[in-house]
């Protein structure tokens, strides 16, 4: 990837990175291997929906660091995907905006705010054929709550 910036990148063009799930973690880390292994290759942005946990606390704290007002982690209500792997063993970066149960787009979220916001998330509707946290890992999920909070 180094390389191939190195030969196209002629005109100063930005670097972007983004993914949904896997894809936003493979993204999340290949933003970070790039900038630690050439630290004038800092990409302009890191834009992740739905993305596992793929940090351990050094490098969460290092990422927090070099990306801060660059990386952008989305997380929809009960997405299920971005509660694996257990923490504490693997970490999260600090940047994440959530998706509440309205499909409002918050920066923060009080502990008792987002409990009480994810148990609404549950109940909303307990007979669809999947369950929320599944539901709320869809991609669509996501760009619908984009589309509804730009303006």
């Amino acid at each position: 990837m180094r390389e191939a910036i190195t030969e196209f990148r002629d005109n100063d063009q930005t670097i972007w990175f983004t993914g949904h799930s896997l894809g936003g973690a493979l993204a999340a880390l290949a933003a970070m291997r790039l900038h630690f292994e050439e630290p004038r290759l800092l990409a302009d942005g890191v834009y992740t929906f739905g993305q596992p946990r793929v940090c351990d606390r050094t490098l969460a704290q290092a990422h927090d660091e070099a990306f801060r007002g660059r990386a952008h982690r989305f997380v929809n209500n009960n997405d299920i995907v971005p509660q694996v792997p257990p923490a504490p063993a693997f970490q999260h970066t600090e940047a994440v905006h959530y998706i509440d149960s309205d499909g409002r787009i918050r920066d923060s979220l009080s502990v008792f705010g987002g409990l009480a916001d994810r148990a609404k998330g549950l109940t909303a509707d307990a007979f669809a054929p999947a369950g929320d946290g599944v539901r709320d890992h869809l991609m669509n999920r996501y760009l619908e709550a984009l589309r509804n909070n730009a303006g």
